[in-house]
């Protein structure tokens, strides 16, 4: 049996661990932080298996090489980054499997938030770092609209169990956002409350699924009439594909 449990970094980050219960091993996924990971195998004696990285930015690699000097583990991550500490990097479709796990994760590569941005899915876990958010999506800091449009189609293309392990705490502000956008959804009204509900107890909204996803985050809508005409009325202009939707919910969402 695996458990898949948050540890909280940084303001609002989430260090993934998978937890195989019958052999105490565990992977960390985007380790930006070492001492809270560190922490956590310590008070649960845990044996580290591998480290998976889905992108290069500090809150997500920072922690690794204090890691790497008391366990010598694996380091999975995206061959399209420069992470010099990678001793697994990987490219679309690969398959990782690791020693004494009963699970194999499949590699896809999602350009956007930065341009050699990975994810690690095995059924049904999602460990997207800062590709897919909860009601959201990353960042254009280094990836175009149309990178970022076929990424997030890519996900979507997923079964509708899928669970949304991202990286974030940004939920609520999420919602907000795609209030303003869809404001008659009532599958995000109610999801907002929800996550109040949750907030206030100091639990995750995460994960997420992707069904919910599909139903509520205006990112996966682009194609929705309703949205389309809500973007183009805060933009005062007429857009004739998705990807121009996408690009300019994007940039609304940014100055939000």
């Amino acid at each position: 049996m695996i458990d898949v449990i948050p540890i909280p970094a940084f303001k609002d980050n989430y260090i993934w661990v998978l937890i195989n219960k019958t052999t105490n091993q565990c992977i960390g996924v985007d380790p930006g932080d070492a001492t809270p990971l560190l922490d956590f195998l310590a008070q649960h004696q845990l044996t580290l298996s591998a480290i998976f990285i889905t992108h290069h930015h500090p809150d997500h690699i920072g922690g690794i090489a204090t890691i790497l000097k008391d366990h010598q583990v694996p380091v999975y991550g995206p061959r399209k980054e420069n992470i010099s500490f990678c001793t697994h990097p990987l490219i679309e479709n690969d398959m990782v499997s690791i020693q004494s796990w009963p699970v194999e994760f499949l590699i896809k590569e999602v350009p956007g938030h930065t341009l050699g941005h990975i994810f690690f899915y095995s059924k049904p876990w999602l460990f997207c770092g800062d590709t897919l958010f909860s009601i959201g999506c990353g960042r254009l800091f280094e990836g175009s609209p149309e990178q970022m449009y076929s990424s997030l189609k890519k996900i979507t293309e997923l079964p509708d169990e899928t669970q949304i392990y991202c990286t974030h705490e940004y939920t609520l502000n999420n919602i907000k956002f795609a209030q303003k956008v869809d404001p008659n959804n009532e599958n995000l009204n109610q999801y907002q409350h929800h996550c109040q509900i949750l907030r206030a107890k100091n639990l995750p909204t995460l994960p997420s699924n992707l069904a919910l996803e599909k139903a509520c985050n205006p990112f996966l809508r682009c194609t929705n009439a309703l949205i389309k005409k809500t973007v183009e009325d805060y933009c005062h202009q007429k857009f004739d594909t998705s990807v121009q939707i996408f690009a300019a919910l994007r940039a609304w969402k940014d100055k939000f």
